[in-house]
């Protein structure tokens, strides 16, 4: 009765730890949602955090947990996730977050997550027991959604370009402050469709590791999902104002149909990965849409010094995260 108890309260802690992760994730990623609306004044900054928050809960009705089953089952072989390990990953992952936040750094939450999770289950048994399918398409998608959100925005910018090239730019920005508010929204509910779906992942993940949960079950319990839903949502609504400044003044100057651009391109992107399951960076996303669209102007209009200390970021996450959650994993040994 005693071990149970105790299992129980390590439990708890836990969840409560992952929620705290995806608040964070919201406040981190707020940036990825608003920057774009707010660099163009379609909303004052208090409105868009309530607005891109909205749709981030509301996604909740729209996506399946496909994202979910990939990282609570698709990334570590059954049996090898304990409770330290997910004490690790989960702490490598805010410790990154953190960091990156506070120098205003445009990061990725989901990377530091699943670098978390590699490093603390190597810590625990070594590279073997990762399941290379997950990781290889996690991984592939750091280059590839960027690249298509370069892509989707850049071509979005061109096909615009041709179809008002004969509007007025006055008519042309009347018309794109009103439809920003739509790519906008469709961009926030990418954002909480993937991105709360990780941390519903990882307390799922716990949940089978610590015998609260089958492998079997479909789909995660309903008191995990409306949480991570409700957290993530509000973390977008404090907003980290510091990567927000970065993501929508830094990188390049963007009009409302730039914006809207971009914003399409990235929510796109966000919509194909997660039906396929694929936990993906939102900050990679809308950081390629935002370059796509600048790049259309000129080369030049992209602050490409800025672009690539981002990228730099990018490529450090996952083993800094990882290094992190491997130290926080033997810790966790001495305290539970």
């Amino acid at each position: 009765m005693e071990t149970v108890q105790t299992a129980l309260w390590v439990v708890v802690l836990l969840v409560v730890l992952a929620i705290l992760f995806d608040f964070m994730n919201g406040f981190h990623d707020a940036a990825n949602s608003i920057a774009t609306v707010v660099s163009t004044g379609v909303l004052k900054p208090g409105q868009a955090v309530l607005f891109a928050a909205f749709f981030n809960v509301i996604a909740i009705l729209v996506f399946n947990y496909t994202v979910a089953a990939t990282v609570g089952k698709g990334i570590v072989q059954p049996g090898i996730v304990d409770t330290h390990v997910v004490f690790g990953a989960l702490i490598g992952a805010i410790t990154w977050n953190f960091i990156t936040w506070y120098y205003g750094i445009p990061s990725s939450s989901s990377h530091a997550l699943i670098g978390g999770i590699v490093g603390a289950v190597i810590a625990k048994a070594g590279a073997g027991v990762l399941l290379s399918a997950g990781i290889l398409k996690t991984v592939a998608f750091i280059f590839i959604s960027p690249l298509l959100g370069f892509l989707l925005g850049s071509v979005m910018m061109v096909l615009v370009a041709w179809v008002f090239r004969r509007s007025r730019p006055m008519r042309v920005d009347k018309w794109f402050r009103r439809l920003q508010l739509v790519s906008a929204g469709a961009y926030s509910l990418g954002h909480g469709g993937n991105d709360a779906q990780k941390t519903i992942g990882i307390i799922w993940m716990l949940l089978i590791a610590t015998g609260y949960a089958s492998t079997g079950d479909k789909a995660p319990p309903t008191w995990a999902v409306v949480s991570c839903y409700m957290a993530i949502g509000a973390g977008t609504m404090f907003g980290g104002w510091r990567i927000v400044r970065t993501m929508g003044q830094k990188i390049t100057k963007l009009k409302p149909v730039g914006g809207f651009c971009a914003e399409t391109g990235g929510a796109i992107t966000l919509f194909t990965a997660t039906a396929l399951g694929i936990p993906v960076s939102t900050t990679h996303t809308i950081t390629g849409a935002i370059v796509g669209v600048g790049s259309v102007k000129r080369a030049s209009a992209v602050r490409w010094g800025v672009a690539g200390n981002i990228v730099w970021a990018w490529v450090f996450t996952i083993p800094a995260s990882a290094f992190v959650a491997a130290i926080s994993y033997w810790v966790s040994l001495q305290i539970f």
